[in-house]
């Protein structure tokens, strides 16, 4: 995937919502919503049969492991499927849930993505708690979050992000200066999408310090890190999401 996506859940969430609002064919949603996907099934299906019986938005939730807030109620296997997958979209309206499983297919050095969405029942989700959510203050949180984390990583004497960085700070200049747009559906409100510009920036530098080597590092200085950059990757997490689903609302009902 492309290393300037959100998690597919999001766009999603946003495009198909727009979908069944009638901005964009359903048809095109894979296309919008998922440009760097080659092969997409499961998703127009649903979406077309969430359309067809009148619900007006979509959701997303990005479970980790050991934290499945944010997720509808439902059935093990739909928890499962996406505490793997580490997210899913679903309707609050009606319930309902589909959960991608994102592959790669091709021979070496030409290689694609596939995605298939497969539909689980879920149950219908009051929409209170996101209309409430305080956007100002999430991202004052998730600011304050990611200057802690990096003062507390550099006194450990532990490198905070990794090899990644420098792509990650110059994303970071680039929302800052108003140029990330990651290719979202237009009528977001601009709070809304500050946030999800700023927790996509952050859940992304977290994600690479994870995956970077420091095998310069003691074990105990290279654990205390993984800590630090779980508790950062857990906060933009949940930020993207209630960021994402704010602003599908207000596509639904307020535009």
């Amino acid at each position: 995937m492309s290393e300037h996506e959100l998690p597919a859940g999001v766009r999603v969430a946003l495009w198909g919502t727009g979908a069944l609002q009638g901005r964009v064919p359903v048809d095109e949603l894979p296309r919008r919503a998922l440009p760097d996907v080659d092969e997409v099934s499961g998703l127009v299906e649903g979406m077309r049969l969430w359309a067809s019986l009148g619900e007006r938005a979509v959701l997303v939730a990005l479970p980790r492991p050991g934290d499945v807030a944010g997720m509808p109620r439902g059935p093990v296997e739909l928890v499962d499927a996406a505490t793997r997958a580490q997210e899913c979209v679903f309707v609050p309206q009606l319930g309902g849930a589909l959960v991608p499983t994102l592959e790669t297919f091709g021979p070496e050095g030409d290689q694609g993505w596939s995605a298939r969405w497969t539909a689980y029942p879920a149950e219908p989700v009051p929409t209170h708690r996101i209309e409430a959510l305080d956007l100002g203050q999430i991202e004052l949180g998730l600011r304050t979050a990611l200057a802690g984390s990096t003062e507390e990583l550099l006194r450990a004497g532990a490198p905070p992000f990794g090899p990644h960085a420098d792509r990650g700070a110059a994303r970071a200049r680039a929302v800052r200066d108003g140029a990330g747009s990651w290719g979202l559906p237009d009528g977001l409100p601009p709070r809304a999408l500050r946030v999800i510009d700023l927790a996509g920036t952050v859940l992304r530098l977290a994600d690479a310090g994870l995956d970077a080597v420091t095998g310069s590092l003691d074990a105990a200085t290279t654990a205390a890190r993984a800590e630090v950059l779980r508790r950062l990757q857990g906060r933009a997490t949940t930020a993207l999401a209630d960021a994402t689903n704010a602003a599908a609302l207000h596509l639904a009902y307020r535009s």
